[in-house]
Parts: structure tokens; sequence; C-alpha cells
């Protein structure tokens, strides 16, 4: 692999992180995009729970404490190899380097509640959700996390918003590929 200019190795295939609020489709959307391109789908919250990557359960949250450092010590090899597409509600503590477009999926409030009544969210874990979406919280960390121009913002609302932007990312791997 060879350096661009920017000092990242450019790599045969781009990676890409899907991340946003929980219930705003990024795993439907990953796999979705996965398959359409034939990159790897990671879903770090399996990955989390298969490798045991977490320092334990979060019984407020109801959730994995996930170790950061052991996801970036499994992540590092594969993400080199580019074709990888990273599935996670967060994204701040990845490598930089590892992401050649970051897209921040987003959902109207209304809907994105009915998703988490849905899968069972109450309380606290439902009301700080949403107001993480309200406030565009992982927006603002992507932006502060990544180069702003490899950060992309798509609405999740409906099945026709995913199919465009799985479609959208396909045309962009596509002139990706044709620019390496």
């Amino acid at each position: 692999m060879e350096q661009n200019g920017g000092g990242r190795k450019k790599r045969e295939k781009p990676n890409i992180l899907i991340t946003g609020t929980p219930g705003t489709g990024k795993t439907t959307m990953a796999s979705a995009l996965a398959e359409a391109t034939q990159f790897c789908h990671i879903n770090i919250g399996d990955l989390v729970k298969e490798k045991n990557l977490h320092d334990g359960w979060d019984d407020q949250f109801d959730c994995y404490l996930i170790n950061e450092d052991l996801v970036c010590d499994e992540l590092e090899d594969l993400m080199e190899g580019g074709g990888n597409i990273v599935d996670y509600h967060g994204g701040d503590f990845f490598r930089q380097r590892w992401f050649d477009r970051v897209v921040v999926l987003q959902t109207e409030n209304s809907v994105l509640y009915d998703r988490l009544t849905k899968r069972g969210y109450t309380g606290q874990k439902l009301t700080n959700n949403i107001e993480c979406e309200i406030f565009q919280v992982l927006l603002e960390e992507a932006k502060e996390s990544y180069p702003e121009e490899i950060v992309v913002a798509l609405r999740s609302d409906c099945i026709d918003d995913m199919n465009s932007n799985v479609a959208t990312l396909t045309d962009w791997i596509r002139s990706w590929s044709c620019q390496s």
C-alpha cells in the first residue's frame, strides 16, 4: 500500500463507519450495504459479546461496558485491509485513519421513539437516546473525531431512506475505488 497525500495508507477498498443513535437503522443499513457491495459487516455490539471485549455489564443502561482498547486491538488488522462496514452507536474511540467515510444516520424523533419502545427501551435509557438524537450528539461527535469532509448525515426514517442511502453509498464506493 502506498501513502496518499493525507498520510493515510491507500487501500484497495474503503472502510465505512455507520453510526447513529440506537434505533436509527445502523445494523439494517450496514447489512444491506454489505450485501450490495460484498464488504464485511462488523457489528461492534456483536463483536464485543462474541469476543468478550468488555469490562462487565451496566445494569443501569442494560448493556456491556465496552473495552475500547480491546475492540481497537481486535479490529486493527481487519481495518488495514479495507472493505469493511463498521456499525456502532459511537465512533470517537476508533482510529481516525481506519475510515474513509463516516455516516451518521438520523431519524425523526417520533419514529425513533416508536422504534425504541418496540425494543423495550424505557425510563432513562429511552430518554437519553431520544435526547441524544434531538441534540445531534453523534453527528457532533463524528465531526470532532474525523475530518469533516468524510462525515455525512443521512436520513433514516423509512425503508425508502435506507434503499436510497445504500444506493448513494454504493455509488460512493464505486467512485472511491476508481480514484485509487
